[in-house]
This record gives structure tokens, sequence and C-alpha cells, in this order.
């Protein structure tokens, strides 16, 4: 007999995807089950992605492999991905779909931030409905300048966290919010390398490293690779564990055009349309409301700084493109 059931892809390599079953009427619902996808997905040019919500099929073969807990030995025979349902979202680096929160993790000092590059990722991730959540770490370092930062994040309407892992400051915090605001959405942790990411995520998630060994060993091939991504349920949403990323790579590089750009800096949507020139490109123009409020301390210079050199960027370009 064949059953059919959704499930969202939690993890893969080779080839080999684990598959979290909903809970519903079949056999297997709720289960974790490992899968192939079906061979018309390479001729069409499609990959499965970790995040994606999937409709899977599978057969007696498949549920007497688990009723019997021969899961290690698993092969992903007998369930098949059928169809992956529509995205929200699909990246290519890191290889994943569906993200819907964006922890932006930057260090107070050691290495220096560069806001220009936070701003730009903050900006990709609001064109593309995934909110992002700036998240200042080693606090302990240099707390008066990640107090600075906060508060410069903070007014620009995010919200944002100053933490130290080391002295499990801010930990709490940083916690019970995810736990709260998470809901069902995947998270992910992005910045440039050393600013602390994976000491965060063991600080938050103790269990986190753990984990990993040991699913690596039911299903990987070999050891865990810098590609790998995976999600780990917390509460009804997951976090994604991805080998650290600094900037979003999508499947489609259609980001955003020069003239979307004062849309994607919520500090300046106060001030659109009350400049005295309608195509004012909120640059260097007399009567300027976006210059005033820099100048008024209302937007932080650091902001506008960010916009003028994605704007310099985007000023010979129709739409962003690969690299």
């Amino acid at each position: 007999m064949q059953y059919e059931e959704n499930g969202r892809l939690i993890r893969g390599i080779g080839g080999l995807y684990e598959i979290k079953l909903d809970i519903g009427n079949t056999p297997l619902s709720g289960r974790t089950v490992a899968s192939r996808a079906k061979g018309t997905f390479r001729r069409e040019g499609l990959s499965p992605l970790v995040g994606d919500r999937v409709h899977v099929l599978y057969d007696d073969t498949a549920v007497a492999r688990y009723s019997a807990e021969q899961i290690a030995a698993d092969d992903g025979g007998g369930v098949v991905i059928r169809d992956i349902l529509p995205r929200t979202s699909a990246l290519i680096r890191p290889p994943m779909a569906n993200l819907g929160l964006l922890f932006i993790t930057f260090a107070a000092a050691r290495p220096d931030p560069v806001t220009e590059t936070i701003d730009k990722l903050i900006a990709i991730a609001e064109h593309n409905g995934i909110e992002p959540v700036p998240v200042i770490c080693k606090r302990d370092v240099a707390p008066e300048r990640a107090a600075e930062l906060q508060a410069i994040y903070q007014n620009a309407g995010f919200t944002a966290f100053a933490i130290s892992s080391v002295e499990d400051d801010g930990i709490a915090e940083l916690r019970a919010w995810i736990a709260a605001n998470l809901g069902t959405r995947i998270a992910a942790f992005a910045g440039a390398s050393g600013v602390g990411k994976s000491t965060l995520l063991n600080a938050l998630y103790p269990s986190l490293g753990l984990a990993t060994g040991e699913i690596s060993q039911k299903i990987a091939r070999g050891k865990h690779t810098t590609r790998r991504v995976e999600l780990y349920p917390i509460g009804d949403g997951y976090v994604a564990d991805t080998p650290g990323f600094s900037m979003l790579d999508f499947v489609r590089f259609d980001f955003f055009r020069r003239e979307d750009l004062p849309f994607v800096m919520r500090e300046f949507e106060p001030y659109i349309g009350a400049c005295r020139y309608t195509k004012c490109t909120h640059t260097k123009e007399e009567g300027c409301a976006i210059l005033a409020a820099v100048r008024e301390g209302k937007i932080a210079p650091s902001r506008h700084k960010g916009f003028l050199a994605m704007f310099e960027e985007l000023k010979n370009k129709n739409d962003w493109s690969k690299k």
C-alpha cells in the first residue's frame, strides 16, 4: 500500500534527505524518515533544500523498516519526495529554503564590525520577507561600543541584543525572545568568521553540539562538511545549524533595484515623500527630509552611510546580479 504525507526537510547530504513528517493519519505520521528525491527533479534542474516543505510517498516496505527501528541502516528506500511545496525564499549559500528569521551576529570588537555589510544583509533580508534581528556579540570585550550599536539598531526599529556568551550575559533574554517569537518559522544565524556564532549557539542550546554528532552518524556519508545545513526543532519552529555565512546568496538574484533601496531602510519610512524634490535620491539633495533627519540625529549616520554604499553599488545595475 502507498501512503502520502507532507513534511519538513530537516537535513540532507549526498542525495539522501531526512524529513520530519507532519502529524497526520498515515502509519509514519510525525516520524523522521530518510528519503530520496524522484529522478525527474534532476532532469528538471530542481534540488530539494533543507527547510523545504515537501510532499512524500512511502510504502509498506518503509513502514515495516521503521516499525522494526532499522533506521541506522536506512538508505531512503521506500520513501520518495514527490513534490517540493511552494517556497517563501530559496538560498544557494547556504543551501536552504523558507528562512523566516535571521539573527545577524557581529562582534562589538575583535573583529571590528563592518556596518555597511551588516546593513546590506539587513536590507536583503527585509526585501525578501525575512525578519532581521541584530545580535552584537562580545559585549564583555567592548561594552560601550556594544551599547552604541544596540541603540543604533533599536532606534532604527529592530529588535537588537547585545550579549556576551563568555560571561553568559544577555543569553537568557535572547533565548526567551526566540521562544516567544520564533513560532513555526526557521531561524538562522549569519555573520563573519570569528564573531562568535558557534559560541552563541552553544550558549543558547547546549545540547545542539551533541545532537549534531549523533545525527551525523545516522545519515552522513563521511565527516561533517562545511556545506552542510541542518534544522533542529525549537518549540514549533527550527533553528538552522549552518556553516556560517556573512551574506545571503539567493537562487533569484533580483534582490532589489536602486529605486527600492529607501524602502528597505525602516527608519527612512516616515520621511519618504517629504523631500523637496519628487525624485530625490536621499544622497546629497537640498531639501531632502532623510538627510535632515540624519543631521538631527533621528537617523544614525552609520545607517545612512550603509545606504550610500548600497546606492553606489546599485547605481549602474537594474538588478542585483550573481557574483
